[in-house]
């Protein structure tokens, strides 16, 4: 079992909230991989140490207080929420080594939990590219210590033909893992060919991770997907198809959103499809968002987003804000959205009018998919919302 020291070294002027909010996190992605928080310390520096990120200080003093700690609550292994430089993940594990601890930064543990939570062999892949690129560079590291076995650094030794070897072994897997991945794009490139020949509009779910995006799914569609309470449930990318009911947009029951007319000989929309795909989450660095291009592309490539936001959460702006930011970086931040305001059952003090009318462009809906509250509004906003867009293809 993983029981881990967690640490996060941030910025002096950071504020109380915002180093708890951190902590808390790092602590829900340790529990979604299957372990243990036993110790949490937050080191206040301005810039990291640049040869083992944490200051000789305050490694002693991890180094102590675990060697001294019983035996049930000695930890095995040392998180950095932070990502780590190849040459401080080597010095930092030189000087910890000895006291049977390991180290991870927060890009291993995320990489830790995708390998536990993939299924399809597009996702298994993906994770496996990403672990590649986080990788390749710490062979630096591994050639220091393959040198030394040599008899030295700067020689001409085994150490040198072992870094060489690896740098070629693991590029050599890059390239094969890409292979895949591109036999894979072209069947999803298929398929969406497919659905555009059949006028069959497609949806892609969004946000934030643990925001209830495959839950909504069920709802929607009754796909029974696996929902879970936990950070990163969803890996894989899970398509399933809504069905409207049989009426007209004039027959909408008044509510939020005025009915819209047809025009342009065209009829609403009788079933679109939706995927659901991976979560999003803080400080995901852009080479392993990109890593993930093929299980993204059903969002890049969807004629409308469902952003599903949670409305209980505290940090709910901050969240917005970073999926978002992830959003532009896959070149979709513009593309015709919803925001779904989702665990409207949860106490909260949002106020549902201010989000309403701050977020007017985006159609905000709020929802419940615990209690099965505002589906049907959601749907019916969908609907138009799709309507329009085939109506404006159509001019």
């Amino acid at each position: 079992m993983l029981k881990a020291i967690l640490i996060d070294c941030i910025p002096p002027n950071l504020s109380q909230e915002e180093a708890e909010y951190r902590i808390l996190e790092a602590e829900n992605l340790i529990k979604t991989y299957g372990g243990v928080v036993l110790v949490k310390k937050i080191q206040k520096k301005l810039i990291p140490n640049y040869a083992t990120y944490l200051g000789s200080g305050k490694i002693d003093e991890i180094i102590e207080e675990n060697e001294t700690a019983e035996k049930d609550k000695k930890a095995n292994i040392i998180i950095i929420n932070n990502e780590l430089k190849p040459r401080q993940t080597y010095n930092l594990s030189e000087k910890i080594r000895k006291h049977d601890l390991k180290v991870w930064d927060r890009i291993d543990l995320i990489l830790k939990i995708f390998q536990k939570h993939a299924s399809t062999k597009e996702a298994k892949l993906e994770i496996e590219l990403a672990s590649i690129k986080h990788m390749g560079p710490r062979i630096f590291g591994m050639g220091i210590e393959l040198s030394r076995q040599a008899g030295g650094i700067g020689t001409r030794g085994r150490g040198e033909t072992n870094i060489e070897f690896m740098r070629r072994h693991l590029k050599k897997m890059e390239q094969s893992i890409k292979k895949d991945l591109e036999k894979c794009r072209k069947v999803r490139k298929l398929h969406r060919k497919s659905r555009k020949r059949k006028n069959l509009k497609t949806i892609g779910i969004i946000g934030y991770t643990n925001a209830g995006k495959t839950s909504l799914l069920n709802t929607l569609t009754g796909k029974g997907a696996m929902a879970a309470d936990k950070l990163f449930a969803t890996l894989d990318t899970r398509v399933g198809k809504l069905v409207f009911p049989p009426k007209t947009l004039r027959e909408k029951s008044a509510g939020q959103h005025a009915p819209l007319e047809p025009n342009f000989g065209q009829r609403p929309p009788s079933e679109v499809l939706i995927s659901d795909t991976i979560g999003f989450i803080q400080n995901l660095p852009p080479q392993l968002i990109k890593s993930f291009q093929s299980t993204l592309e059903e969002t890049i490539e969807a004629d409308l987003l469902l952003h599903v936001i949670d409305i209980s959460d505290p940090k709910m702006n901050d969240k917005i804000k970073t999926v978002n930011e992830i959003l532009a970086q896959i070149d979709v931040l513009t593309k015709p959205s919803i925001y779904v305001f989702n665990k409207t059952d949860i106490p909260h003090k949002k106020d549902k009018a201010a989000l309403a009318r701050k977020y007017k462009k985006y159609t905000p809906c709020f929802v419940s998919t615990y209690k099965k509250e505002g589906i049907e509004n959601l749907k019916d906003t969908i609907r138009q919302r799709i309507f329009t867009l085939s109506s404006s293809d159509a001019q």
